[in-house]
């Protein structure tokens, strides 16, 4: 995983040349990778500090990884475009930080459910995100695409390592899965 990210700074507004619901998708996805880059730094910080978890870990850089790669292609695409990003992002940024470690406290199935949940919501996200983007940008549409795929991937590998076993199940994935939704709906206009 790489070094922690200074949480982006609000700017200009999209180019021209990018429309505001492509803008507002940008905005979203990497808000969205930003956090979850941060709620698997919270993972690891927990999970990796045990040899008795160390499988977990594994698995959580392994995710964490992805999200990195997943977050400079986004840091790339509101750069080359001029997109916005969120100012909420420093809320995300300990927000996330706070959602990984809590639920890696509460045990290892905890934290896969949180993964579970939060991927479950943005391979929904994704897949609608897919559908407008058909034959309008076959740049983001690849790359929403290439990352739902990876998402899909996480979130299987949560639910083969127990997330359903995690405490309390239904009301943790529960409330994961409403702050993530909250949270898209709030990335995409502010």
């Amino acid at each position: 995983m790489t070094a922690r990210r200074t949480p982006p700074r609000p700017g200009r507004r999209a180019t021209e040349a990018t429309p505001d619901d492509i803008a507002a998708m940008i905005r979203v996805d990497h808000a969205g990778e930003y956090g979850a880059v941060r709620i698997y730094e919270g993972q690891l910080a927990v999970l990796g500090a045990s040899p008795a978890t160390a499988r977990s870990a594994a698995l959580v850089r392994h995710m964490a990884a992805q999200e990195d790669a997943h977050l400079a292609t986004f840091d790339r695409l509101i750069a080359e475009r001029g997109v916005r990003p969120t100012v909420l992002a420093p809320v995300w940024d300990a927000a996330g930080f706070a959602l990984g470690a809590v639920t890696a406290l509460m045990g290892e199935t905890a934290a896969m459910a949180c993964t579970e949940a939060v991927e479950e919501v943005i391979d929904a996200h994704y897949a609608a995100q897919e559908e407008k983007l058909k034959g309008r940008d076959a740049e983001l549409e690849d790359v929403v695409t290439r990352f739902r795929a990876e998402e899909i991937e996480h979130r299987d590998t949560a639910r083969a390592e127990g997330a359903k076993e995690a405490p309390a199940y239904p009301v943790l994935t529960g409330f994961v899965k409403a702050g993530v939704r909250l949270a898209i709906r709030l990335s995409e206009k502010v």
